[in-house]
């Protein structure tokens, strides 16, 4: 029945009358060991698992777009701009209108080789095959600058999360450039422990200081951000705070857990295939490892949930959901014809989208929405808040 001292607002909201418990009431002369509160969360309805849908809810064509296990060829931003490198020039699809915009061409000779978004902004950084990294100011469709250094191609960046105008650049020519973007000189640092291509690059959350870096070699290294300015005072070269050898093959996919402290995550190329696990704060290797039966080609830890997706090569192609730390698959997922060489998540973590040599971008719905925190805010929010430019 209507009420009339209802709100407006509420008018023809449902009113259900509240059901009667089946419990008996727990009391000195109830017989049962179990307490009441036992009882109810005994005989409440279970949780219904997540359903996650097996087909991507939009497909769209890539034409041109590299085959290439090095490269880094597809980047989300903050702004929910999908940036995408195809052949020799870069795209940006708005994904709340469709709209697609060519914002630039390389060189003639040249072809874009990774795309990197800052973590909040409008400015991307476009590699190159030649080793040249622009950067470009979206808004505007400009060329902001160029940055030299690197004598071969660029196929990982990855931006600071704090400071955010930290740019790392990794090459074939088996150096990485820190390169402050405010800065005159084109680079603040390198780095040279790589013996073979960079082809990984990955920033931290928590703490934000810290640079994973996978090699060709490889090797997985984790670098200080606070040891560039003392060794530059000791006129010292940069060593890697943590250096890490067990896997077998190229290492591109890192992933650093929004939910545990300095918890990193790296896969293994072909002759490897492993997802193994890193405490960065102790420099130990964890113990939990995953044997996925194929090429790894890219990891990423969702910020609303404790799971991991990886995206996989020969022989299934596949994008796995892993649950962390059980490490329980909660779903495989498939459609790509080729390798699934790129991976990006959309800003509110819910979507991904997958490239791959098929010459498709495929987009996924497989996380949930981010959980609100007491304050109101949603647990990314929370979770970037100690980035703010202070």
């Amino acid at each position: 029945s209507i009420d009339p001292t209802q709100s407006p607002s509420r008018l023809f909201s449902y009113k259900t009358k509240p059901k009667q418990s089946s419990i008996v009431n727990d009391s000195a002369f109830s017989l049962s060991p179990i307490s009441l509160q036992s009882q109810q969360l005994l005989s409440s309805p279970k949780k219904p698992q997540r359903k996650i849908p097996k087909v991507p809810f939009k497909v769209l064509e890539a034409p041109q777009i590299q085959d290439d296990f090095y490269l880094n060829l597809v980047d989300w931003s903050s702004q929910n701009l999908l940036g995408v490198g195809l052949s020799q020039s870069v795209y940006l699809w708005n994904a709340s209108t469709s709209q697609v915009t060519r914002l630039c061409d390389v060189a003639p000779a040249e072809m874009v080789t990774s795309l990197a978004w800052i973590s909040k902004g409008t400015h991307l950084a476009v590699g190159s095959s030649e080793g040249s990294v622009t950067l470009w100011d979206v808004t505007k469709q400009k060329r902001v600058r160029t940055f030299t250094g690197h004598k071969s191609r660029v196929g990982t960046m990855a931006w600071g999360v704090s400071p955010q105008w930290i740019l790392s650049t990794g090459s074939r020519d088996r150096t990485i450039l820190q390169r402050d973007v405010r800065a005159d000189k084109p680079y603040i640092a390198r780095f040279s422990a790589h013996k073979q291509e960079v082809c990984g690059l990955k920033w931290g959350y928590n703490p934000s200081n810290l640079l994973a870096s996978g090699g060709n070699d490889n090797k997985l290294f984790v670098w200080d951000q606070r040891s560039i300015k003392e060794d530059a005072i000791r006129n010292s070269q940069t060593q890697p705070l943590h250096s890490f050898t067990s896997h077998k093959a190229a290492v591109k996919g890192l992933t650093w857990s929004p939910h545990q402290r300095g918890i990193l995550a790296s896969g293994g190329g072909t002759a490897d295939q492993c997802i193994r696990f890193w405490n960065t704060v102790t420099g130990q290797e964890l113990s939990n490892s995953i044997d996925t039966g194929s090429q790894v080609c890219n990891l990423s830890w969702s910020k609303n949930v404790n799971e991991l997706v990886s995206t996989h090569g020969y022989s299934q192609n596949q994008i796995t959901i892993w649950s962390y730390p059980s490490l329980q698959q909660v779903a495989t997922l498939t459609g790509h014809s080729m390798r699934v060489l790129y991976l990006a998540t959309s800003p509110d973590g819910q979507t991904i989208v997958t490239g791959a040599g098929d010459e498709t971008l495929r987009f996924w719905s497989i996380f949930p929405k981010a959980k609100v925190t007491a304050s109101g805010r949603d647990f990314t929010s929370s979770l970037y808040s100690f980035n703010d430019i202070r």
